[in-house]
């Protein structure tokens, strides 16, 4: 029988015991941060009915979804974690209780072509508060101090959150006679930063076909740049011309005035007049957040208001406020740049236990025993030489390695090798345990991300 060749498809990730632990870092420190604020864990099929989840159908998501047939059932895989929101809302919207405060981490599936840093199967990690009708402007104030924490907690201090709000841009695109046009006037801002101010003046009057002096109007507007007070300060001069732009630079105000109170430091958070995101979809506040250090990144949290979630499958008014990180290609990028702490654990195990003795018995008491000490222990039963059983602690790169013996036995002791100093102690079960665990904890403290 031939042999088949394994491989693994393009745009899809496998990732080495050390990195993959890595990752599973990263996920339990968000899990952490939205856990802290009032978000509870949701998990939706990664499979469902493709008249579910296309009830908004056509464009793009029709042409990138995996959909296929099984028996008489149509069906799909999901391609990002809101639309199931969506749908899970709508269906137990009785059940539930608003506003609905949900985090969920999941993979999503697009067959767009695969390039570097963009895959196929993906992690997202999304948090959304769900209002019934209505959700107060504070969940928009909130939802920085959400990044802010996520960034600590991953190790890093050197981010910028850049809000901006949706209302602001209509309403000065109404006043100005541009609404029929804001689409196309977004598109060709958002090229501000890759080919500069005067490229994008000029895309606007010979590709969008604006009046020099409107497209003057939209340079000047999106030129509006200082601290943030300085910022609402220029907006002000906008204000009485709109009716929308006024109640979006309320509402912005309100999101910057709470800064403080939710712990947000202002070098971390920008208003930025540029940021528009999905100009069908948001409807209030947009957030993106950059690592200063690594714009060539982009943003790697955005998000924002949106006026009602489940219009697809319920005559329900259903407001909400989200974000979400594509983690998949978030990790991807910080360890092609070498940015993933080494020092962060990639052990399976924190001590691994190896017998020296042909009866096991004692061996396995002691490693019940760590283990009920909230340690990882993994007994090496393999009947291999010394050499080789060291071999493979190197290999593994486990901290300690616990050696039980005769002598061991005689003196119900463990031996207990600190495999990064070399120091070797025996010490009694119990505090064997506690000094493995201490080690362990700093380790545990690294942070994620090396700036």
């Amino acid at each position: 029988m031939a042999k088949v060749t394994p491989r693994t498809l393009s745009g899809f990730m496998e990732l080495l015991p050390g990195d993959q632990l890595k990752m599973e870092r990263m996920k339990d420190l968000l899990r952490e941060s939205f856990a802290s604020y009032g978000f509870t864990p949701l998990d939706t099929p990664v499979i469902e009915s493709a008249e579910v989840l296309l009830a908004k159908g056509g464009g793009e998501t029709e042409k990138q979804i995996y959909r296929f047939a099984k028996g008489d059932s149509d069906l799909a895989l999901r391609f990002d974690l809101t639309v199931p929101l969506a749908k899970y809302v709508a269906a137990h919207y009785a059940e539930l209780s608003f506003p609905f405060r949900r985090y969920q981490i999941g993979k999503v599936y697009r067959g767009e072509r695969a390039q570097r840093g963009r895959f196929r199967e993906f992690y997202q990690a999304d948090i959304d508060v769900i209002g019934d009708g209505k959700l107060d402007i504070l969940n928009e104030a909130e939802i920085p101090a959400v990044i802010c924490d996520i960034f600590r907690r991953l190790g890093v201090t050197r981010f910028q959150i850049r809000v901006n709000n949706r209302k602001l841009l209509n309403g000065f695109y109404a006043m100005n006679g541009m609404s029929e046009k804001a689409g196309e006037i977004m598109r060709a801002v958002d090229k501000l930063d890759k080919i500069g101010a005067e490229a994008v003046r000029q895309s606007l009057i010979n590709d969008v076909k604006m009046l020099p002096c409107k497209a003057e109007n939209v340079m000047d507007f999106m030129a509006i740049c200082g601290t943030n007070d300085e910022v609402l300060a220029a907006l002000e001069r906008y204000r009485g011309m709109d009716a929308t732009f006024d109640e979006g630079l309320d509402e912005l105000k309100c999101v910057v005035g709470n800064l403080a109170a939710f712990g947000v430091p202002e070098e971390n958070f920008a208003v930025d007049l540029t940021i528009a995101r999905g100009l069908d979809y948001y409807t209030g506040t947009v957030y993106e957040t950059l690592m200063l250090d690594h714009p060539e990144i982009g943003s790697v949290c955005s998000g924002g208001r949106y006026d009602n979630l489940a219009e697809f499958y319920t005559d329900r008014q259903l407001p909400g406020v989200g974000i979400s990180i594509g983690l998949t290609r978030f990790f991807y990028v910080l360890s092609e740049q070498g940015l993933l702490n080494d020092a962060l654990p990639a052990a399976p195990c924190d001590a691994l236990l190896l017998p020296m003795t042909e009866d096991l018995s004692y061996a396995v008491a002691a490693a019940a025993e760590l283990r009920r000490a909230g340690l990882r222990v993994q007994l090496y039963a393999e009947k291999k030489k010394f050499k080789a059983k060291m071999s493979y602690a190197d290999r593994i790169g486990v901290p300690f390695t616990v050696f039980v013996g005769e002598d061991e036995i005689r003196e119900n002791v463990l031996s207990v090798k600190d495999m990064r100093s070399g120091e070797q102690r025996k010490l009694p079960a119990g505090e064997a345990a506690a000094l493995i665990r201490a080690e362990v904890e700093k380790g545990l403290g690294a942070p994620v991300i090396k700036e």
